[in-house]
Protein backbone atom coordinates (compact mmCIF):
# COMPACT_ATOMS: atom_id res chain seq x y z
CA UNK A 1 0.00 0.00 0.00
CA UNK A 2 2.80 2.55 0.99
CA UNK A 3 4.83 1.65 -2.63
CA UNK A 4 0.91 2.60 -3.90
CA UNK A 5 1.21 5.98 -2.05
CA UNK A 6 4.91 6.71 -3.28
CA UNK A 7 3.71 5.95 -6.91
CA UNK A 8 1.24 7.89 -6.28
CA UNK A 9 2.93 10.98 -5.09
CA UNK A 10 5.44 10.61 -7.69
CA UNK A 11 3.27 10.54 -10.46
CA UNK A 12 1.33 14.22 -9.48
CA UNK A 13 4.66 15.42 -8.80
CA UNK A 14 5.55 14.68 -12.22
CA UNK A 15 2.43 15.92 -13.70
CA UNK A 16 2.82 19.38 -11.53
CA UNK A 17 6.43 19.85 -12.93
CA UNK A 18 5.72 19.62 -15.91
CA UNK A 19 2.83 21.93 -16.11
CA UNK A 20 4.94 24.50 -14.35
CA UNK A 21 7.85 23.90 -17.40
CA UNK A 22 4.98 24.36 -19.94
CA UNK A 23 3.53 27.48 -18.28
CA UNK A 24 7.50 28.99 -18.11
CA UNK A 25 7.78 28.58 -21.76
CA UNK A 26 4.10 28.59 -23.12
CA UNK A 27 4.44 29.02 -26.93
CA UNK A 28 7.34 26.31 -26.75
CA UNK A 29 10.08 28.50 -27.82
CA UNK A 30 12.99 26.24 -26.51
CA UNK A 31 12.05 24.01 -29.08
CA UNK A 32 13.64 25.35 -31.88
CA UNK A 33 16.07 27.61 -30.22
CA UNK A 34 19.63 25.28 -30.89
CA UNK A 35 18.35 25.08 -34.73
CA UNK A 36 17.33 28.39 -35.05
CA UNK A 37 21.28 29.58 -34.16
CA UNK A 38 22.92 27.21 -36.15
CA UNK A 39 21.16 26.86 -39.21
CA UNK A 40 23.12 27.77 -41.94
CA UNK A 41 22.92 30.24 -44.55
CA UNK A 42 21.38 29.16 -47.68
CA UNK A 43 23.43 28.05 -51.00
CA UNK A 44 23.19 30.56 -53.68
CA UNK A 45 20.49 30.38 -56.06
CA UNK A 46 17.91 28.86 -53.01
CA UNK A 47 15.56 29.97 -51.18
CA UNK A 48 15.06 29.28 -47.44
CA UNK A 49 11.26 28.15 -47.09
CA UNK A 50 9.47 27.44 -43.90
CA UNK A 51 6.49 25.40 -42.87
CA UNK A 52 5.08 26.61 -39.79
CA UNK A 53 2.51 24.80 -38.09
CA UNK A 54 1.72 21.84 -35.16
CA UNK A 55 1.99 18.49 -35.20
CA UNK A 56 1.02 17.70 -38.82
CA UNK A 57 3.50 20.28 -40.01
CA UNK A 58 6.00 18.35 -37.26
CA UNK A 59 5.36 15.14 -38.95
CA UNK A 60 5.84 16.00 -42.24
CA UNK A 61 9.62 14.67 -42.83
CA UNK A 62 10.69 17.53 -45.28
CA UNK A 63 14.08 16.11 -45.61
CA UNK A 64 12.46 12.98 -47.78
CA UNK A 65 9.69 14.83 -49.87
CA UNK A 66 11.92 18.09 -50.77
CA UNK A 67 15.42 16.06 -50.50
CA UNK A 68 18.22 18.86 -50.96
CA UNK A 69 16.01 21.72 -51.08
CA UNK A 70 16.36 24.60 -48.25
CA UNK A 71 12.98 23.97 -46.33
CA UNK A 72 12.69 24.02 -42.49
CA UNK A 73 10.10 22.37 -40.61
CA UNK A 74 9.30 24.76 -37.16
CA UNK A 75 5.85 22.69 -36.28
CA UNK A 76 4.88 22.08 -32.77
CA UNK A 77 2.60 19.11 -31.91
CA UNK A 78 -0.68 19.96 -29.93
CA UNK A 79 0.11 23.86 -30.82
CA UNK A 80 -2.62 26.59 -31.13
CA UNK A 81 -2.59 29.79 -33.31
CA UNK A 82 -1.76 31.48 -29.85
CA UNK A 83 1.07 29.88 -29.26
CA UNK A 84 2.41 29.98 -33.23
CA UNK A 85 1.97 33.78 -33.21
CA UNK A 86 3.82 33.99 -29.96
CA UNK A 87 6.88 32.00 -31.62
CA UNK A 88 6.71 33.58 -35.12
CA UNK A 89 8.93 35.84 -34.82
CA UNK A 90 12.32 33.71 -33.80
CA UNK A 91 10.41 30.67 -35.85
CA UNK A 92 9.98 32.05 -39.12
CA UNK A 93 11.20 35.66 -39.25
CA UNK A 94 14.52 35.46 -37.97
CA UNK A 95 15.24 32.76 -40.16
CA UNK A 96 14.67 35.45 -43.18
CA UNK A 97 13.09 33.20 -45.29
CA UNK A 98 11.85 33.52 -48.73
CA UNK A 99 8.39 32.20 -47.96
CA UNK A 100 6.42 30.56 -44.99
CA UNK A 101 3.30 28.10 -45.08
CA UNK A 102 1.19 28.49 -42.15
CA UNK A 103 -0.90 25.64 -41.61
CA UNK A 104 -3.11 26.40 -38.24
CA UNK A 105 -6.16 26.15 -36.47
CA UNK A 106 -7.26 22.64 -35.95
CA UNK A 107 -5.60 22.27 -31.72
CA UNK A 108 -7.96 25.48 -31.40
CA UNK A 109 -10.78 23.56 -32.46
CA UNK A 110 -9.95 20.94 -30.32
CA UNK A 111 -9.05 23.19 -27.31
CA UNK A 112 -5.83 22.58 -26.80
CA UNK A 113 -4.94 25.61 -25.07
CA UNK A 114 -9.16 26.43 -24.19
CA UNK A 115 -12.00 28.00 -26.31
CA UNK A 116 -11.83 29.67 -29.26
CA UNK A 117 -13.82 31.32 -31.15
CA UNK A 118 -13.52 31.06 -35.34
CA UNK A 119 -12.45 34.96 -35.30
CA UNK A 120 -9.88 34.58 -32.61
CA UNK A 121 -8.17 31.81 -34.47
CA UNK A 122 -8.14 33.76 -38.20
CA UNK A 123 -6.74 36.89 -35.88
CA UNK A 124 -4.27 34.76 -34.98
CA UNK A 125 -3.51 33.29 -38.15
CA UNK A 126 -3.83 37.15 -40.22
CA UNK A 127 -1.88 38.49 -37.61
CA UNK A 128 1.17 35.91 -38.62
CA UNK A 129 0.54 37.28 -42.28
CA UNK A 130 0.50 40.82 -41.36
CA UNK A 131 4.23 39.95 -39.13
CA UNK A 132 5.55 38.16 -42.53
CA UNK A 133 4.25 40.67 -44.92
CA UNK A 134 5.95 43.41 -43.14
CA UNK A 135 9.45 41.65 -43.17
CA UNK A 136 8.92 41.16 -46.92
CA UNK A 137 8.70 37.82 -46.21
CA UNK A 138 6.04 35.69 -49.27
CA UNK A 139 2.78 33.76 -47.52
CA UNK A 140 1.08 30.69 -48.59
CA UNK A 141 -2.15 30.01 -46.39
CA UNK A 142 -3.13 26.23 -46.09
CA UNK A 143 -6.72 24.83 -45.22
CA UNK A 144 -7.12 22.81 -42.23
CA UNK A 145 -7.27 19.20 -43.12
CA UNK A 146 -10.91 17.91 -42.25
CA UNK A 147 -11.41 16.06 -39.07
CA UNK A 148 -14.86 14.70 -38.10
CA UNK A 149 -14.01 13.72 -34.58
CA UNK A 150 -10.82 13.75 -32.42
CA UNK A 151 -8.98 11.15 -30.83
CA UNK A 152 -8.11 13.14 -27.16
CA UNK A 153 -10.84 14.87 -27.41
CA UNK A 154 -13.92 13.09 -28.65
CA UNK A 155 -17.65 14.23 -29.19
CA UNK A 156 -16.75 17.75 -30.26
CA UNK A 157 -17.91 17.35 -33.98
CA UNK A 158 -15.31 19.64 -35.43
CA UNK A 159 -16.46 19.00 -39.08
CA UNK A 160 -18.51 22.22 -40.01
CA UNK A 161 -16.06 24.07 -38.18
CA UNK A 162 -13.17 22.93 -39.91
CA UNK A 163 -15.36 23.87 -43.21
CA UNK A 164 -16.07 27.58 -41.78
CA UNK A 165 -12.56 27.99 -41.12
CA UNK A 166 -11.46 27.10 -44.43
CA UNK A 167 -14.01 29.72 -45.96
CA UNK A 168 -12.48 32.23 -43.89
CA UNK A 169 -8.78 31.58 -44.66
CA UNK A 170 -9.53 31.39 -48.01
CA UNK A 171 -11.71 34.32 -48.36
CA UNK A 172 -8.69 36.38 -46.57
CA UNK A 173 -6.10 34.65 -49.00
CA UNK A 174 -8.34 36.23 -52.12
CA UNK A 175 -9.33 39.59 -50.99
CA UNK A 176 -4.97 39.85 -50.25
CA UNK A 177 -3.50 38.41 -53.11
CA UNK A 178 -2.73 35.32 -50.89
CA UNK A 179 -1.92 31.38 -52.37
CA UNK A 180 -4.63 29.21 -50.96
CA UNK A 181 -3.51 25.91 -50.26
CA UNK A 182 -6.70 23.45 -50.28
CA UNK A 183 -5.13 20.28 -48.77
CA UNK A 184 -8.75 19.83 -47.46
CA UNK A 185 -11.00 19.02 -50.63
CA UNK A 186 -8.10 15.98 -51.75
CA UNK A 187 -8.34 14.28 -48.99
CA UNK A 188 -12.17 14.68 -47.24
CA UNK A 189 -14.50 11.95 -47.21
CA UNK A 190 -18.24 11.81 -47.35
CA UNK A 191 -18.68 12.47 -43.23
CA UNK A 192 -16.45 15.31 -43.63
CA UNK A 193 -13.73 13.99 -42.39
CA UNK A 194 -9.90 12.59 -43.54
CA UNK A 195 -10.15 9.88 -45.56
CA UNK A 196 -9.15 6.66 -43.54
CA UNK A 197 -6.44 5.70 -46.53
CA UNK A 198 -4.41 9.07 -45.47
CA UNK A 199 -4.96 8.95 -41.59
CA UNK A 200 -4.54 6.31 -38.63
CA UNK A 201 -6.29 8.59 -36.00
CA UNK A 202 -8.24 10.65 -38.55
CA UNK A 203 -6.51 13.49 -37.82
CA UNK A 204 -3.05 12.99 -38.84
CA UNK A 205 -1.69 11.80 -41.96
CA UNK A 206 0.24 8.99 -42.93
CA UNK A 207 2.52 8.35 -45.41
CA UNK A 208 -0.23 8.26 -48.11
CA UNK A 209 -1.37 11.39 -46.26
CA UNK A 210 1.41 13.56 -46.78
CA UNK A 211 1.80 11.65 -50.20
CA UNK A 212 -0.81 13.86 -51.20
CA UNK A 213 -0.14 16.81 -49.28
CA UNK A 214 3.78 16.95 -51.01
CA UNK A 215 3.02 17.68 -54.61
CA UNK A 216 0.33 20.06 -53.34
CA UNK A 217 2.78 22.03 -51.19
CA UNK A 218 5.10 22.06 -54.40
CA UNK A 219 3.07 23.16 -56.78
CA UNK A 220 2.23 25.92 -54.83
CA UNK A 221 5.80 27.14 -53.90
CA UNK A 222 6.54 26.68 -57.18
CA UNK A 223 3.64 29.25 -58.39
CA UNK A 224 4.58 32.00 -55.54
CA UNK A 225 8.26 31.80 -56.18
CA UNK A 226 7.25 32.36 -60.11
CA UNK A 227 5.69 35.96 -59.33
CA UNK A 228 7.74 38.93 -59.25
Amino acid sequence: MKNLKSIYYILILSLLMAEQIQAQDWANLNKYQNENATLQPVKPGQKRIVFMGDSITEGWSLTDYFAGKPYVNRGISGQTTPQMLIRFRPDVIALKPTLVLIMAGINDIAGNTGPSTLEMITNNIFSMVELAKANQIKVILCSVLPASDFPWRKGLEPADKVIMLNKMIKTYADANGILYLDYYTAMVNDQKGLKSIYSEDGVHPNKAGYEVMNPLAGKAIEEVLSKK
